[in-house]
């Protein structure tokens, strides 16, 4: 699996990608985010979570540099040890939460993705 980012014409990169860039330019490439590390901009922890989501949960808005460019991505971190400036890296993981535990339907969506963990 991989934590795709897109690259426009115009140079620009978003994660997740769209069919349109920042300034409607046209999608040209994808970026596997997961093959870099990225910088904590700010992190928080949530105590009080969604069914099915750990507690606490520790978020964080991270920042990844590619080839100049600043892409930011939001996401749970695989620990509560970490301040911001601190590099992290995406590591995979199969459930970001307990698929049977939400009102929705199991096989409705997927459940894997990618969690920040210090470098």
């Amino acid at each position: 699996m991989t934590m795709e980012a897109t690259r426009y014409d115009d140079g620009s990169i978003t994660y997740p990608g769209h069919p349109r860039g920042p300034g409607g330019s046209e999608p040209v490439e994808t970026i596997d985010l997961s093959e870099y590390t990225a910088e904590v901009v700010t992190w928080t922890t949530s105590t009080a979570t969604p069914p099915g989501v750990r507690e606490p949960n520790h978020l964080a808005i991270v920042e990844f540099e590619i080839d100049g460019e600043s892409v930011r991505a939001i996401g749970q971190l695989t620990t509560g040890d970490v301040e911001t400036g601190d590099e992290v890296r995406p590591v995979y993981v199969d459930e970001l939460r307990e698929p049977g535990a939400g009102i929705r339907e199991p096989e409705s969506q997927a459940w894997d993705g990618y969690r920040f963990e210090p470098v």
